[in-house]
C-alpha cells in the first residue's frame, strides 16, 4: 500500500470587462427642417443620428419598418469651412492658417467648387477639383518653405498626391510675403492648384467619420443649403436635400454602461494523501480527470459554487503524485 500527495489549486470568483458604449437611435414621425430637427434631437437626447457603418445602416433600415420614405441624419454640407493640405498646426504662425486672398466674389462656394487655384497674380479662386491644372508644391523644412512649380496638368487630387511624394504637400500660402514670392515665381496667364480646400461635409455631433452611402448619382447639391437624409425606400440610401424641407428625423442617444463588479480571484493551496492499493498509474490522464471529478463534487457538497475551478499543480520533475516514503528518504 502506498501513500501518496496530492496538491488541488481552488479558484474562486471571476472577473468582467464591460463593453464599449453603444448609440440607441430614436426616429421621430413628426416633420422638422433640418436644423428644427438638430435642435429637438439635442434637447431630447444628444444629436442627430450619425451613420457610421453599414451595422448601423441595417439597424435603422430594421427601426423604419414600414415606413418608405426617407429621414434626416446628421450630415450636412458646411461649405464655409476653408483648410490647407498641410495640416501641421505647428508649420503656422498665429492668424497664417486663416491667411486668404480671394478674388472678387470669391469663393462662391459653388457646390462643385471645393478645391483653390491660384491665378498669375496670386488672387485665389475656388474651383472643380476635377478640374486639370499646374501645381505648386513645396518643401518644408522647419518654419521654412521653398515653393516648386510642377509643369504637368493634374486634378487637385493628383496634385496633392504627387507633392506628398516627390516634395512636403501642396503648398500653403501664409502670409502676404509668401504670396509675393509666388507672384514673382508664376509665368503670366496661368493658373496654379495650392492647397486650400473645403471638406464640406460635416456630422451634427462633431463625429469624423468617413463613412458614406450614398444614392446613385448622389449628391447633386440641387439646393444653396444642403442636409442629408436616409432613405429607407431605398435600403436607407443618402440623398441631399434643401435643409429647410420638413422631413422625420433620427436622433441618438448613448446607452449607459453599467459597470460589472470584478470580484476578486483567490488562490487555496489544498494537500490531501491517498491510499493505492491497486498500483494504479497515478499520474495517469484518466486517473488525474477523475479524480478532479470527485474533488470537486466533494468540494460543491461543502458549499461552494460553480465558479470554483480546480488544477493539478506539479511538482519540479513534472510529476503530480509522489510516495511519501521516498520523499522522506530525500529529506534524509
Amino acid at each position: 500500500m502506498e501513500k501518496v500527495l496530492l496538491i488541488i489549486i481552488a479558484l474562486s470568483g471571476l472577473s468582467a470587462v464591460s463593453s464599449h458604449a453603444e448609440r440607441q437611435y430614436h426616429f421621430v414621425s413628426e416633420a422638422k427642417t433640418m436644423s428644427e430637427a438638430q435642435r429637438y434631437c439635442r434637447e431630447k437626447h444628444t444629436d442627430l443620428a450619425t451613420v457610421d457603418s453599414m451595422e448601423v445602416v441595417e439597424l435603422l433600415n430594421n427601426m423604419a419598418g414600414q415606413y418608405n420614405q426617407s429621414a434626416w441624419i446628421g450630415l450636412h454640407d458646411d461649405r464655409d469651412i476653408w483648410r490647407w493640405s498641410m495640416s501641421d498646426p505647428s508649420f503656422y504662425e498665429p492668424g497664417e492658417i486663416e491667411f486668404r486672398r480671394w478674388g472678387g466674389n470669391q469663393p462662391d462656394n459653388w457646390p462643385i467648387d471645393q478645391c483653390t487655384i491660384l491665378y498669375a497674380n496670386t488672387i485665389f479662386y475656388d474651383y472643380d477639383c476635377n478640374a486639370r491644372y499646374r501645381s505648386v508644391c513645396f518643401d518644408v523644412t522647419g518654419p521654412n518653405a521653398a515653393f516648386v512649380l510642377i509643369e504637368r496638368e493634374m486634378t487637385w487630387t493628383e496634385g496633392q498626391s504627387y507633392c506628398r511624394e516627390h516634395h512636403t504637400d501642396l503648398a500653403s500660402v501664409r502670409n502676404q510675403a509668401e504670396n509675393q514670392q509666388l507672384a514673382a515665381m508664376l509665368p503670366a496667364g496661368t493658373w496654379y492648384w495650392i492647397g486650400l480646400y473645403r471638406d464640406s461635409w460635416k456630422w451634427s455631433d462633431g463625429s469624423n467619420s468617413s463613412f458614406k452611402y450614398w444614392k446613385v448619382n448622389k449628391p447633386n447639391y440641387r439646393a444653396s443649403k444642403v442636409c442629408v437624409a436616409a432613405a429607407f425606400d431605398n435600403s436607407g440610401r443618402w440623398e441631399d436635400l434643401d435643409c429647410r424641407v420638413e422631413k422625420p428625423f433620427i436622433c441618438y442617444r448613448p446607452v449607459p454602461v453599467v459597470p460589472v463588479p470584478v470580484v476578486p480571484v483567490s488562490m487555496k493551496v489544498i494537500k490531501v494523501s491517498v491510499e493505492n492499493p491497486n498500483d494504479v498509474d497515478l499520474n495517469g490522464k484518466a486517473f488525474l480527470d477523475a479524480m478532479l471529478v470527485e474533488a470537486k463534487k466533494k468540494l460543491r457538497a461543502q458549499g461552494l459554487d460553480d465558479n470554483v475551478q480546480l488544477a493539478w499543480r506539479k511538482q519540479p520533475d513534472g510529476q503530480v503524485f509522489h510516495k511519501e516514503e521516498e520523499k522522506k528518504r530525500d529529506e534524509l
